[in-house]
């Protein structure tokens, strides 16, 4: 985890940054499940409240980013985008964790899991989960296309700075690039 390179969204009068984010993380996540071994994570510098901001950036080893950069997966977003080399982490005793939050936000799917899980009829899933049971969260997102059902959903992302002791030795990203026990440098 020793290099990083950034990836910016240029401002475009056609396309809304959040647009573009999404469009280049779901790029970033079929390259990953073509060459990462668990070992490539994502960070968002400059992440808000409620967004990613405008700034993707990776870490890993200086061979795994190359080889990953050897692929064209980031094919149409060219125009869209400014890519940095890739440079050595500067010291820094700051990390973060960079994790998906899952969110069981749809109570008529809640409702259908619970109807089959339970032999429920609609009513009495009804009963046991209203409406009220979904639940917002006010966290950044992009929104990913399921590759095994097709359907759009939104991944939300969440950031914890931790303390330089609380690293884990053992790498363990998702084919997201996330990940809820290895950290990242924060810089």
């Amino acid at each position: 985890m020793d290099y990083y390179l950034d990836i910016k969204i240029l401002e475009d009068p056609e396309f809304t940054a959040p647009i573009l984010m999404n469009a280049l993380f779901s790029k970033l996540h079929r390259a990953l499940v073509e060459v990462s071994n668990h070992d490539i994570g994502v960070s968002f510098p400059d992440a808000g409240k409620k967004s990613l901001g405008k700034r993707l950036r990776l870490h890993s080893t200086q061979v795994k980013l190359s080889e990953l950069e050897s692929l064209p997966w980031r094919k149409g977003l060219g125009d869209f985008t400014q890519v940095s080399d890739i440079t050595e982490v500067p010291k820094t005793g700051e990390y973060w964790l960079v994790q998906r939050i899952h969110v069981q936000s749809n109570p008529d799917r809640l409702r259908r899991r619970a109807m089959k899980r339970h032999g429920l009829s609609y009513e009495q899933a009804v009963e046991q989960i209203p409406d009220s049971a979904a639940k917002a969260l006010d966290l950044p997102f992009v929104r990913i296309k399921s590759q095994s059902t097709g359907e759009q959903f939104p991944l939300f992302i969440k950031q914890t700075v931790i303390s330089e002791g609380s690293q884990s030795n053992e790498i363990q990203f998702s084919k997201y690039g996330l990940s809820s026990t290895t950290p990242v440098p924060k810089f």
